[in-house]
């Protein structure tokens, strides 16, 4: 038997260490997470995909009754871009949570956003850098691929 272990490299800073850029790119998702529609849930999540063209597009969770029918902020982005910008690749995802109106600390994609993001990475062979925004600091991974180690392109 041969043991080995998966290390995910994670930078975290502080807001006032991230570009006039990168803050925006937050700010953008905390807007859009403000505006989802989760009235079952009451937690707000907002994504902001970054495009290699400069656009940026947003997303954010809706929920249904009818659950799971409802999506998360990050594919619901991710399909948008995908549909309105085939050929443009997504070079950065931001994603924020906001409950009572308040930004919460860090989250991470569940394991279907991170398949969407691994599977986006794939369709354009380059890495997607994902922002893990927060009350108090931002966690900023530089591939999806780090999310999701033993996914269904690993072996």
């Amino acid at each position: 038997m041969e043991k080995y272990t998966i290390e995910i490299p994670i930078q975290k800073f502080q807001l006032n260490e991230l570009s006039d850029e990168e803050r925006f790119w937050i700010d953008t998702a905390v807007i859009s997470a403000k505006q989802a529609y989760a009235p079952y849930s009451e937690f707000y999540v907002g994504a902001v995909v970054v495009l290699a063209n400069g656009k940026i597009v947003t997303g954010n969770n809706q929920e249904n009754i009818a659950y799971p029918s409802g999506m998360c902020a990050e594919r619901v982005a991710l399909y948008y871009a995908g549909a309105r910008y085939p050929d443009v690749p997504v070079k950065a995802i931001v994603i924020v949570a906001v409950k009572d109106g308040v930004v919460q600390k860090n989250i991470s994609p569940c394991g279907s956003c991170r398949q969407v993001l691994l599977e986006t990475e794939t369709r354009f062979k380059q890495p997607v850098r994902v922002y893990l925004g927060g009350n108090e600091e931002t966690h900023i991974i530089d591939s999806a691929e780090a999310l999701l180690p033993v996914s269904f392109k690993s072996f």
